[in-house]
């Protein structure tokens, strides 16, 4: 483990940068030894930036867990500064120009709960317009399936109702099968229940999923496989991942064990 400081914050590496304060790009070997972009575990522990930065999730986590409240991001670049902690909690958002000139619209999402049920986030990658914007926000106590579908409704809910097409890419199959296979509609139309007269679980999220759905008439669902490499993907679960380990979490509302 490395160690040094910049500007009165603590920044720790596991690896050896050429700068603490760099924001050249660099890039490690996997085990495979294919080349991967390295990326930086931003941890802030205070309003004032105090904080640490690894290039490793799980030393990141680590100190996480020493630090309760402490505010978690992730970079491709190292930053210059540790981020002072928000005093609000907010719903992250932050927004890049991309190459994406058709007139679909792309989503990915994803969610996260630390030991389902625990501690939980959701992600989303937008991109509509030529633009990507970033969505993600952390509760209490919830779980894996409902970040996920709660990724979906903010999404959805955020671009607002539209008749272009709308292509929503997920790794939960829970919630496209939900709403694709006519789960949702089905378990509605028996008073929330399964057929084998079980409570449906989350109807307070479907719910809300069958209603924010009447909006988009073309809208679609692509089932991907998580951790499998693919950019979008991998930047939703970053962020969902992020807000989970993240300060200024709220209280799922309709969550009960």
């Amino acid at each position: 483990m490395g160690g040094g400081s910049h500007a009165g914050i603590d920044i720790m590496v596991n690896e050896l940068l050429h700068s603490a304060c760099s924001n050249d790009t660099y890039h490690h070997s996997n085990h495979s030894g294919k080349e991967t972009q390295l990326k930086y575990h931003i941890v802030s522990t205070s309003t004032k930036g105090h904080g640490a930065i690894f290039t490793n999730l799980k030393d990141a986590r680590d100190y996480m867990k020493k630090k309760p409240g402490a505010a978690y991001a992730v970079s491709d670049q190292m930053p210059e500064r540790i981020a002072p902690q928000s005093k609000e909690p907010v719903i992250a958002e932050s927004k890049v120009i991309v190459k994406n000139g058709t007139s679909e619209i792309i989503i990915y999402t994803d969610g996260s709960a630390l030991n389902n049920p625990g501690p939980g986030g959701y992600g989303v990658v937008l991109m509509m317009d030529g633009n990507t914007m970033e969505l993600s926000q952390g509760y209490k106590h919830t779980t894996n399936n409902r970040m996920e579908m709660m990724a979906v409704i903010t999404a959805l809910e955020k671009i607002g109702s539209t008749d272009r097409p709308v292509k929503i890419f997920s790794d939960s199959q829970y919630t496209i099968n939900g709403i694709t296979k006519g789960w949702a509609k089905s378990w509605k139309k028996r008073g929330w229940k399964k057929a084998d007269g079980k409570p449906a679980l989350n109807s307070d999220l479907w719910k809300s999923m069958l209603e924010v759905t009447k909006g988009y008439p073309n809208l679609t669902f692509q089932w991907v496989r998580g951790h499998a490499g693919d950019p979008g993907n991998e930047r939703a679960d970053d962020l969902a991942n992020g807000a989970a380990h993240g300060g200024g979490l709220l209280d799922d509302v309709g969550y009960s064990d």
